[in-house]
């Protein structure tokens, strides 16, 4: 196994790169780049006077970077893709893919704090510029933002009893670790262990990356900088990402139904092609069952 593939295996890779219908002239964004898998598909199918763009926060993601002329790495956070393709003056984009789960090579470094499977500092950051952790959510946070972030991120059924028993194991010991949080919250432990768990460490890792509002930021401005029949091909994990990803696609706005009405009407940019999003193959979850969860979906330029 090299390191790429164990960096993080491609997930709907055939899926993404039929959709991006690759030009070899083109201009493509791998707004999510990680191992890399997705942009070396791309690069693949690219002349010598394509581009590819990659963007990844993670300042590790550039071990994985090929030494190809036609690859621009951009260590930053996807949610400014747009204001750097206008910056460096790049083509307008024929493509742009953006896969949204975390890392194979973040989840199984146990000090990056992501998993639940290793005792270490509880960190979470993506970028490791970020000066809020989640050791600094976890002790700083008021009982009532916890219970918010618990709620709305996880999806944690008892989001205000978990919250207050956090506050008050604080009062005694500030929590450092993955072990010492457990042990804290082991009480709270509603249902199977391992998803309550991972549904909690999905909220703090969303708010340490502040990942639902980057992921709209990049999507109210990505479309500007592609091309008309340009592809913008996103692949979710969870189903708060989905649902931003399904309602931008249809409707480009993230207002509730109830305030809607107020809002002027707005003419279309992108029309979405994937009623239902694409799911990876069975024989693909069963290889790889960290994509089980995995939905793309697709809009074009209009």
């Amino acid at each position: 196994m090299n390191e790429t593939t164990f960096y993080h295996l491609p997930v709907l890779l055939h899926e993404c790169i039929e959709q991006l219908q690759i030009i070899p002239d083109g201009v493509y964004l791998d707004a999510t780049f990680g191992g890399g898998g997705h942009s070396k598909a791309i690069l693949d199918l690219l002349g010598p006077k394509g581009k590819l763009i990659v963007f990844d926060q993670d300042a590790d993601a550039i071990k994985n970077a090929p030494k190809d002329e036609r690859l621009v790495f951009i260590n930053e956070n996807f949610r400014y893709a747009s204001r750097f393709v206008r910056f460096y003056k790049f083509s307008k984009l024929d493509g742009v893919l953006a896969d949204l789960g975390v890392s194979s090579f973040q989840f199984d470094t146990a000090e990056r704090g992501f998993s639940i499977r290793y005792d270490a500092p509880l960190d979470m950051r993506m970028d490791q510029r970020n000066p809020i952790s989640a050791v600094d959510i976890l002790n700083n946070y008021s009982e009532q933002k916890l219970q918010k972030i618990f709620e709305q991120y996880g999806e944690v059924t008892n989001s205000t009893i978990l919250a207050k028993r956090i506050v008050d194991c604080r009062a005694s010991m500030k929590i450092k670790t993955i072990n010492e949080f457990k042990q804290a919250i082991s009480a709270c432990i509603y249902g199977n262990p391992n998803k309550y768990l991972a549904q909690v460490f999905q909220a703090i890792r969303i708010e340490v990356n502040d990942e639902l509002n980057a992921l709209k930021e990049f999507l109210q401005t990505i479309t500007e900088v592609l091309q008309p029949n340009g592809r913008l091909c996103v692949i979710t994990f969870h189903s708060l990402e989905d649902r931003i990803v399904k309602q931008w696609m249809k409707e480009e706005t993230f207002a509730t139904e109830e305030i809607d009405w107020m809002l002027p009407s707005k003419k279309k940019t992108i029309k979405n092609i994937t009623k239902k999003p694409i799911l990876p193959s069975t024989e693909e979850q069963q290889k790889n069952p960290r994509s089980r969860s995995a939905k793309l979906r697709v809009a074009v330029k209009i």
